[in-house]
C-alpha cells in the first residue's frame, strides 16, 4: 500500500507540530462549528491541472480522544472539497488514497478527468488525523527500512535489522507523544462522521483505495446508516488483523515481478539491455543488487544499495506506468545505460508516522523477534524480492494502547462494490477474496490480466463504467463480475497513475 512510497525517501524532519491544543469543549460544540472554506490555490502554478481553482480547503476541530472528550485536548483535521461546476451536487463522496496515512486533500482533483462523477457529486478530500496538513505524528525522520540488508541472516545483521525496528517503534512513539496513541482507525472514522455532520449530510458515499478499503469498511461498520454507496478499490484483508494482510506481501509482489515486470523489461531489451528473457533480467537484478551492496551508488534521489534497489522495484510494481522509469534506473545502476550521479534529497515523514501508528495501534501483533526471524527467513527464501521485508515487524516492539476495533462483517451495511486486479502486489487477490467472503452484501469486480494497485480512474473503461453506474447512477451489480485489464504500455507510453498524480499535484501546490 502507499506508505512504501514515503518510505523510499525519508529524511530527518526538522520539526513536526502535533497541534494538540488543550481547550475545553462541550460535546455539542464539535458538531456546531463551521468550516471556513476558501480557495485552496488562489494562483495556480504552471502545470497545475485545469479546475484546480475550484478546489476549496478548510479545517475543523476534533477531540484528540473521542472516548475521553472531557480531557479538553483537540486536534485539527484539514479537508478539501470539489463541487460541480454547476454548483449542484446530487451526492457527497468522501475519498481516501490509502497508505494507511496518505494525505488526501488533492484527491478530488483526480476526478476532474471523470466528469460523470465530478459533475454530479461534491467530492471531499481528507488529510486524516496524523498526516498532511492535519495534526501530525512523526517518527523523527528515523526509518528501519534500508538500515540493514534483510537477506543477510547472520546473527550480527539480524541484531541490526530487528534492533532498527525496535528503535523505530521507540522513535515513532516518543516523537509523536500522547497523540500517537490516538491515531487509530476507530478514532479516524469518528472524525469522518463528524465531518459528515458538519457538511450537513444525512448520508455520504465512500471511495477508498488500498488502505482506504480498510478505512471504508470500518467507517461502514461503526456508522452503518450514514454511508450510501461504498467503493473499495484494491482491497486490504480488512476482516482480519493488519499482520495477516501483510503476510501476503512477499507472494503478491513476487508474482507481479515475475509475471509482469521481468518479461516486460525483456521485451524491450533493445532499450534496457538487461536480458532477452524474464529469467535473464532477474539474474541482472541479482548481479546488480550484489554489486550495489559492495559499492553503493549515489544518485540525485538518494543512495542505492541492494535494499534500495529492492525498494525501487517494489514501488514500481504498483502501477504499469512506473515500469519504464524503474527499468531505466535499474539499467543505469546495472551499468548498461550511462547516468549522472549526485546528491541526496529530503522529505517529511508524517505519512510514515501515521501509517505505523495505525498499523501498530489498530490490531495486535503476534510473536516477537524469534517469530520475525523465522518468518523472514522462510518468506524470503520463497519470494526474495519482498519476502524478507517485514513492514509490520516494528509492531512487535510497539507499546500498543488498549484498542478494540469492531469486527467488519458487512451486516446492515449498504451494498459494497470491491474492485480488485488479479496481480495486485500490495493488496493480493487472495486477501480481497477473503474479505469479500467475510463482508456480507459485497460484490467483487475482478480485473483480469491486470496487476495495478488502484484501478478506478486509471483509464480502464470497463471498470470506470461499472463504478460510476453504481456510484453516480445507483445501479448496484447483482453478482460478482469481471473486466479486462489494460495492456502494459511500451516505454514512454504512460497514462499516469491517479494516486501517483495526486502526490505530484500536492508537490506542485507546495502541500
Amino acid at each position: 500500500m502507499h506508505r512504501r512510497k514515503a518510505a523510499a525517501a525519508l529524511a530527518v524532519v526538522a520539526s513536526t507540530s502535533l497541534l494538540v491544543v488543550p481547550q475545553a469543549h462541550a460535546q455539542s460544540s464539535f458538531t456546531t462549528q463551521d468550516i471556513a472554506w476558501q480557495q485552496c490555490v488562489p494562483s495556480p502554478p504552471p502545470g497545475a491541472p485545469p479546475g484546480v481553482e475550484r478546489l476549496e480547503c478548510g479545517s475543523f476541530t476534533a477531540p484528540m480522544d473521542w472516548n475521553n472528550q472531557g480531557n479538553g485536548k483537540t486536534i485539527t483535521i484539514a479537508v478539501s472539497r470539489l463541487r460541480p461546476a454547476t454548483g449542484t451536487a446530487k451526492s457527497t463522496v468522501f475519498t481516501n488514497p490509502g497508505g494507511p496515512g496518505g494525505p488526501g486533500r488533492t484527491m478530488p482533483l483526480l476526478y476532474l478527468e471523470r466528469p460523470k462523477l465530478s459533475e454530479n457529486a461534491e467530492i471531499i478530500g481528507i488529510d486524516v488525523r496524523g498526516t498532511g496538513a492535519s495534526s501530525n505524528v512523526t517518527c523523527g525522520g528515523f526509518t528501519a527500512d534500508g538500515q540493514a540488508d534483510p537477506r543477510d541472516r547472520s546473527k550480527a545483521n539480524l541484531d541490526l535489522l530487528y534492533g532498527a525496528m525496535e528503535l523505530q517503534a521507540k522513535f515513532c512513539q516518543a516523537k509523536s507523544g500522547e497523540f500517537g496513541r490516538y491515531v487509530t482507525t476507530e478514532q479516524t472514522v469518528k472524525d469522518l462522521d463528524l465531518l459528515r455532520q458538519l457538511l450537513g449530510k444525512q448520508k455520504v458515499s465512500w471511495l477508498g483505495y488500498s488502505g482506504g478499503s480498510w478505512m471504508g469498511a470500518y467507517y461502514a461498520t461503526y456508522f452503518p446508516k450514514t454511508l450510501d454507496k461504498i467503493v473499495l478499490d484494491s482491497n486490504a484483508e480488512f476482516t482480519a488483523p493488519w499482520q495477516t494482510h501483510f503476510d501476503d506481501w512477499g507472494m503478491a509482489f513476487e508474482r507481479r515481478f515475475r509475471v509482469d515486470f521481468l518479461p516486460w523489461v525483456a521485451k524491450y531489451d533493445s532499450v534496457y539491455h538487461l536480458g532477452k528473457t524474464g529469467e535473464e533480467v532477474r539474474q541482472s537484478y541479482e548481479r546488480t543488487r550484489a554489486k550495489l551492496n559492495e559499492q553503493p551508488v549515489t544518485r540525485p534521489e538518494g543512495v542505492y544499495n541492494g535494499p534500495a534497489l529492492d525498494l525501487l522495484l517494489r514501488t514500481a510494481l504498483y502501477s504499469k506506468d512506473s515500469f519504464a522509469g524503474a527499468a531505466q534506473t535499474f539499467a543505469e545502476l546495472a551499468g548498461a545505460v550511462p547516468a549522472q550521479m549526485s546528491a541526496l534529497a529530503s522529505y517529511p515523514d508524517a505519512q510514515t508516522g501515521t501509517g505505523y501508528s495505525i498499523l501498530c495501534n489498530d490490531t495486535p501483533f503476534r510473536g516477537g523477534r524469534r517469530y520475525l526471524e523465522r518468518d523472514g527467513t522462510r518468506d524470503g527464501a520463497k519470494w526474495p524480492l519482498v519476502g524478507y521485508t517485514q513492514i509490520t515487524g516494528i509492531c512487535a516492539f510497539w507499546d500498543r494502547p488498549n484498542v478494540n476495533l469492531k469486527q467488519p462483517t458487512g451486516i446492515g451495511i449498504a451494498p459494497t462494490l470491491m474492485v480488485q486486479s488479479v496481480r495486485d502486489p500490495a493488496t493480493s487477490l487472495e486477501a480481497a477474496r477473503q474479505a469479500h467472503r467475510n463482508f456480507k452484501n459485497s460484490v467483487l469486480l475482478t480485473v483480469e490480466d491486470e496487476g495495478d494497485h488502484g484501478i478506478y480512474g486509471f483509464g480502464n473503461a470497463c471498470v470506470n463504467d461499472v463504478v460510476e453506474r453504481y456510484l453516480v447512477d445507483g445501479i448496484t451489480p447483482t453478482k460478482d463480475l469481471t473486466c479486462p485489464g489494460v495492456p502494459l504500455p511500451a516505454p514512454g507510453e504512460t497514462a499516469g497513475n491517479p494516486l501517483t498524480k495526486a502526490n505530484r499535484i500536492a508537490t506542485q501546490l507546495g502541500w
